[in-house]
């Protein structure tokens, strides 16, 4: 767990909200504040700090969570939570609660049986508080263990870029080819092989005309001659995550394709020299989005510039021009502008950065100049 994130909890969302307790249920954010990596709900006050879970996670909670009572539920999650807190504290004491809840994860279904089980409880007066995303607020500026864990994630991507361009290398300058979803499956493998615990996303894999579509499914075509090849990956280390892009040609590519691919490299590099602290997102994402207007492909880059990336792959701030968020020391945002031409092609470069206290340090090393795949007829 990061050590500062209780104090901050009980500050910020506890006193400054007057509650009395939180009921965590997103995975990032109880993991933020616990530690716990399972499956349950994590519930912070000033008298109880609780992780409740099932016996698949009891001995690994006990491990993760040295600051947290670990208790066991058999059958209704949260009707053992009720139980517990009127076992501990009385159910005059209870019905006196002030409770905030994650409203933008928790499902309306579960709040309905929440409020059904209390009532059962004869508990009618309980205040709740919805915090929207108050408490993924504090994922935003990253401790410099979570940098050092994405930095490594960011790594093996680095890594498993090289491998997977050898490969194509091998397969197409031996007359073979290679599908989408075995590209994609390749590094997968490459990035487990090298360390990861786990994809941040499902990769992409999108050649042709496949490539003009930000978000690709892999499918079972080869990419051809002249096509582009957008690859689109990351993984996890200790639960953080790490995301890349990278835009090659398989065979020779014509001079339209490397003058897109230049627009899209030049305003990635635009936006990488404006990132600092003070500045705004938006602000960030207009620097790239203007390369990419005045070039004449303006109608042609549709998604914001870049989102945060820590416990979750989308998190926030981000670039768009939406944000109006200040960047400051410490936030972990990808950079990853693209040209889609609908029913022809699609480049897209994407690194991810974290904010110093002057500009901006680049996690991603992955050569993405201008690279064409030889191949053998």
């Amino acid at each position: 767990m990061d050590q500062g994130f209780l104090p901050m909890l009980e500050k910020e969302v506890l006193e400054a909200k007057k509650l009395d307790g939180i009921l965590v249920t997103s995975p990032a954010n109880m993991r933020k504040c616990s530690g716990f990596r399972g499956e349950g709900l994590v519930y912070v006050s000033r008298d109880l700090k609780l992780v409740l879970t099932d016996s698949r996670y009891t001995v690994a909670a006990r491990e993760e969570c040295p600051q947290f009572e670990v208790a066991l539920y058999k059958n209704n999650l949260y009707e053992s939570w009720i139980s517990l807190l009127i076992e501990r504290f009385g159910t005059e004491q209870v019905s006196r609660l002030a409770i905030g809840f994650e409203d933008e994860f928790m499902t309306v279904q579960a709040e309905r049986t929440i409020k059904a089980l209390f009532q059962k409880y004869e508990i009618t007066s309980i205040t709740w508080l919805p915090l929207h995303k108050r408490l993924d607020r504090f994922r935003w500026i990253k401790s410099a263990q979570e940098i050092r864990e994405i930095e490594q994630a960011e790594h093996i991507g680095d890594l498993a870029f090289a491998k997977i361009v050898q490969k194509l290398a091998d397969v197409y300058g031996s007359g073979q080819t290679m599908t989408e979803k075995q590209i994609a499956a390749w590094i997968e493998f490459y990035m487990k092989e090298l360390g990861a615990e786990q994809t941040s996303f499902d990769t992409i894999a999108a050649s042709g005309i496949h490539s003009s579509m930000p978000h690709a499914i892999p499918t079972d075509r080869a990419p051809e001659d002249g096509e582009f090849l957008t690859m689109d990956f990351g993984c996890k280390v200790n639960g953080y995550c790490s995301d890349m892009t990278r835009t090659v040609v398989i065979g020779q590519g014509s001079e339209e394709q490397k003058r897109v691919y230049d627009i899209v490299l030049r305003a990635q590099e635009t936006a990488l020299s404006v990132i600092r602290p003070g500045i705004r997102g938006c602000e960030v994402d207009e620097a790239a989005r203007k390369v990419i207007s005045d070039a004449g492909y303006g109608d042609c880059f549709g998604h914001g510039l870049g989102h945060s990336v820590g416990l979750m792959i989308h998190e926030r701030p981000c670039f768009s021009s939406k944000d109006e968020t200040v960047l400051e020391p410490g936030m972990v945002i990808t950079v990853e502008p693209g040209i889609y031409i609908e029913g022809a092609y699609g480049v897209r470069i994407e690194d991810l950065v974290v904010i110093t206290e002057d500009g901006c340090r680049n996690l991603t090393h992955a050569p993405k100049e201008w690279k064409e795949i030889d191949i053998i007829e």
